[in-house]
């Protein structure tokens, strides 16, 4: 908005200020709530621009900083990837977008830190509550027994953590499920006829990792598939494409292979043309968050797809919450199974000793609705795959509808 507009309109925000002494939004809380971090001379031009363009702080920021406290109207995310690397994840930047979505409704600011581990996250938190430069933080990459969460919990940091609630103490937590989300690609994979499944995770110490890990071990050994192999990575595409070299060069290669995130799937695609192998015909993939990257390769994609912006969105709705002290409930997430034209039925093996084959049947209904009901191997009560043009199962709010690529069951 600019200033000529905010006068006519009557709604002068922290943005007005910002661009009429020429600082930054974070400079103008500062300034504003007479914090350290901005120079005497930047803080008298901050304050006359405020009483220039009559500018009233927003009640709900007021209620984040908190009059007792004296905090700036910041929130803090501390998070720990190499800064390159940070810059290439879908997720992480379409998540901060939604962050920041709701902090412009409130007149809000973001601090983003990087660093190296949680050793110095800790410290990070610990330096900026202490003083007084955020009111509150996101807490993300949450590991299992992870230290910041008696840590902070200690110094009495307003917080939200973006993991399943085993995992995150006492904070308020929002999370995917992950577990269900697993089960649904495994069930479908199965219903295809794959029985020899594969998975490139990320660190091997994150929660969310060691939850996906464990619900496919527990999916496969449910529908009496093979074993699944599990690789893990630093999410980083060089990574992500030399697991995928060791597990298509295997003896016992996987006919189908789940991606933690969309870069180590793209990587993985890479490796699949490389050797030779075609995509879905020798090999099925499946990423997660189904960015546009899933979108934009040939082929495209299929992907564990969920509103990553609504979700950023909600996190930082919920801190609002933990500051005003307003009672709600964690959130869950599930992210829906996305079809495109990186899965399809492997091609046909001589079956092992002892193997059922897996034999989708698709039955038709009389409303145009059609579903997959699964074959004589797979547990009676076991969840259908969807394939229709509407949301796959029970998803959480903000979950994107199921877009069909290319017929997935057609013969190689």
């Amino acid at each position: 908005m600019s200033e000529a507009r905010a006068r006519r309109t009557g709604r002068v925000t922290i943005r007005d200020v910002a661009a009429r002494a020429g600082v930054s939004r974070g400079a103008v809380s500062l300034a504003f709530n007479n914090r350290p971090g901005v120079s005497e001379a930047t803080r008298e031009r901050i304050m006359a621009a405020v009483a220039e363009l009559g500018w009233v702080p927003n009640q709900a920021a007021k209620k984040l900083s908190g009059a007792a406290t004296g905090a700036a109207d910041t929130v803090g995310l501390v998070v720990a990837r190499p800064a390159r690397q940070l810059g290439l994840e879908p997720f992480y930047m379409e998540s901060i977008s939604g962050v920041e979505s709701v902090l412009e409704e409130h007149e809000c600011s973001l601090l983003l830190h990087l660093v190296r581990d949680t050793a110095q996250e800790i410290a990070v938190h610990r330096a900026w509550w202490q003083a007084r430069r955020t009111a509150g933080s996101i807490l993300v990459d949450i590991q299992r027994n992870d230290p910041r969460i008696t840590e902070l919990a200690a110094i009495g940091l307003p917080a939200v953590a973006v993991g399943h609630p085993s995992l995150t103490g006492g904070f308020t937590s929002v999370w995917t499920d992950d577990a269900a989300a697993v089960h649904e690609a495994v069930r479908y994979l199965a219903a295809l006829g794959h029985r020899r499944i594969a998975r490139v995770g990320g660190h091997a110490a994150l929660g969310h990792t060691m939850i996906r890990t464990e619900a496919l071990n527990a999916i496969v050994a449910e529908l009496g598939l093979e074993p699944a192999r599990s690789l893990t990575t630093d999410y980083s595409g060089e990574q992500g494409a030399r697991a995928t070299r060791s597990l298509l060069a295997s003896p016992q290669r996987p006919t189908a292979i789940v991606y933690d995130n969309d870069i180590i799937a793209v990587a993985g695609l890479s490796v699949a043309a490389e050797m030779g192998l075609s995509v879905p015909r020798d090999i099925s993939l499946i990423a997660w968050d189904d960015s546009q990257l899933c979108q934009l390769t040939h082929p495209t994609l299929s992907a564990m797809s969920h509103d990553v912006f609504g979700f950023g969105a909600d996190v930082t709705r919920r801190l609002f919450d933990v500051a005003t002290a307003a009672t709600r409930r964690p959130a869950r997430w599930r992210p829906p199974y996305c079809c495109r034209a990186a899965a399809a039925r492997p091609r046909r093996t001589p079956p092992a000793d002892g193997d059922r084959a897996l034999e989708p049947r698709l039955l038709l209904r009389p409303a145009g609705e059609a579903r997959l009901t699964p074959g004589p191997a797979l547990r009676p009560g076991a969840a259908p795959f969807v394939p229709a043009e509407r949301p796959c199962g029970a998803v959480g709010a903000g979950a994107v509808p199921y877009r069909a690529g290319v017929p997935l069951g057609a013969a190689p």
